[in-house]
């Protein structure tokens, strides 16, 4: 039987998600696999870029131990960016000019961050100038502590889970940070006015300065050029010496657009993935599907699953659907997590909220038909896997709401979805300890579970610690 040839184009999280299906699958005993990623290391965990900030390295984020591609005879190619495809001769074509061939081609390249309309930003070169970075990868972690080094004043351009985790990294690392968003306010993605107003007042007490509903416009700088602040829509500048830019990202697709692939705002893929060209497949944040394009772990790596039973041979009944949004993070220290919708849509629609505003905690609900539609919540996010729980399976909620939130998880009816981003169980994690596992590392290892967003790492120990006695056990998160 002739060995199919696969090229990955991209060596992010997606892929590495991808590559771990294809071998539970035992895919690889009828593949050549060939990843093409342009960075000089290996998959890493970007969820977790601030472990970077605080002075980590990339070893201790990335997703796969030394020799897991080479035990499993897959060639990754590092620092080798891709710059031509031809989709009817099977070949692609590295900036070195190195010729490769592929009986099947997944696109998996991502996105880049995108950047707001300001002036003074880049060179003439079309480069960021010096003192102005994003907040994306290594290397921008590395530009940021390098700044960081030498100024004391910093500002953050945006309002979502990486600008906050930026503004909090530089905090960290001893600068005065000031955070400016366009919308009024934080996550507005995710929470609701109040829960990004109480995020926004935690952040505060933190020593942060929150700006919220203003446009910034220009770089401001000083003499040889030097970055010294931004300046505001109304004309107040904050004082900088450094700007990171974290407003969002757009999907990588000029590659696929190149090479007459189908592109949308992202590449446009059906519900097994497949653009539509023999052969050729894509997936994660550069992947469009039904209208829509995902940022989180979650849908990505669901859309992995697919996929790998798809390159397998194994199509049937593989179709990848809208997936149920759940997020629970700790964002820049402050516990959130979101479910589903976080505004009533329904006239009917029942809202629970309790505040607690000198705590900055807030906890809302958003009940249909008797059944949870969504869940916002910030600084104490303890019941949120109970609540994904019911939200994932629809249960009936109970007849006094507030029993929800004070549901812990440990008292929560056990054998549902602990892991969200790798759908890994309760049941299957307890299998695990029983059989020996001992260490978080390990359980990572044999389920996948912690690997993704990491936010489930902490009921893992939980589990660890409830469900053996031996005084080895590690449960460091």
């Amino acid at each position: 039987m002739k060995r199919i040839k696969l090229a990955i184009i991209g060596n992010g999280m997606a892929t590495s998600k991808l590559l771990e299906e294809l071998d539970r699958k035992h895919a690889f005993s009828k593949m050549d696999v060939s990843v093409f990623g342009e960075e000089p290391h290996g998959a890493y965990n970007r969820i977790l870029l601030d472990r970077i900030l605080k002075g980590g390295n990339v070893g201790d984020i990335l997703l796969k131990p030394e020799g897991w591609h080479q035990d499993r005879s897959i060639m990754v190619h590092k620092k080798a960016k891709v710059t031509m495809v031809s989709p009817a001769a099977k070949r692609l074509w590295t900036e070195d000019g190195t010729e490769h061939l592929f009986d099947k081609l997944v696109f998996a390249t991502g996105s880049k961050p995108r950047l707001p309309q300001m002036e003074g930003l880049k060179d003439p070169q079309g480069n960021l100038v010096p003192g102005v970075c994003a907040f994306r990868d290594v290397s921008d972690c590395q530009k940021m502590k390098e700044y960081a080094s030498k100024g004391r004043n910093a500002v953050v351009i945006g309002g979502g889970l990486l600008g906050l985790e930026a503004a909090k990294g530089l905090s960290d690392l001893g600068m005065s940070v000031n955070l400016a968003h366009i919308f009024e306010t934080l996550m507005n993605r995710q929470l609701d006015r109040m829960g990004g107003l109480m995020l926004g007042r935690a952040m505060e007490r933190l020593g942060i300065g929150i700006r919220t509903g203003v446009l910034t416009k220009g770089i401001v700088f000083g003499p040889k050029n030097k970055v010294i602040g931004v300046r505001l829509a109304d004309g107040e500048i904050l004082e900088a010496d450094m700007v990171v830019l974290a407003i969002g990202i757009q999907p990588r697709v000029s590659l696929a657009r190149e090479s007459d692939i189908p592109v949308n705002a992202g590449i446009l893929v059906n519900d097994q993935l497949w653009t539509g060209i023999e052969g050729v497949f894509a997936l994660g944040e550069c992947a469009e599907h039904r209208g829509i394009t995902h940022g989180t772990i979650q849908p990505i790596y669901e859309q992995c699953s697919v996929l790998a039973e798809v390159l397998s041979g194994n199509p049937t009944g593989a179709a990848y659907q809208e997936s149920k949004t759940y997020t629970k993070l700790k964002v820049a220290g402050v516990e959130v997590a979101s479910m589903g919708i976080n505004e009533p849509a329904d006239r009917d629609d029942e809202v629970v909220q309790v505040v607690e505003e000198k705590r900055c905690i807030y906890r809302k609900l958003i009940i249909r038909n008797g059944r949870l539609a969504g869940a916002v919540l910030v600084g104490d996010a303890g019941c949120a896997p109970a609540l994904a729980r019911r939200f994932e399976r629809q249960d009936l909620m109970p007849a006094n709401r507030l029993d929800a939130l004070a549901t812990p998880f440990r008292s929560a009816e056990r054998g549902g979805v602990i892991c969200h981003c790798n759908r890994v169980t309760e049941e299957v994690v307890l299998n695990h300890i029983r059989v020996g596992c001992r260490t978080l590392q390990e359980i990572t290892a044999k389920t996948g579970a912690g690997s993704g967003c990491g936010s489930c790492r902490g009921q893992l120990a939980s589990l660890l610690l409830r469900n053996t006695t031996e005084k080895s056990v590690a449960v460091s998160v």
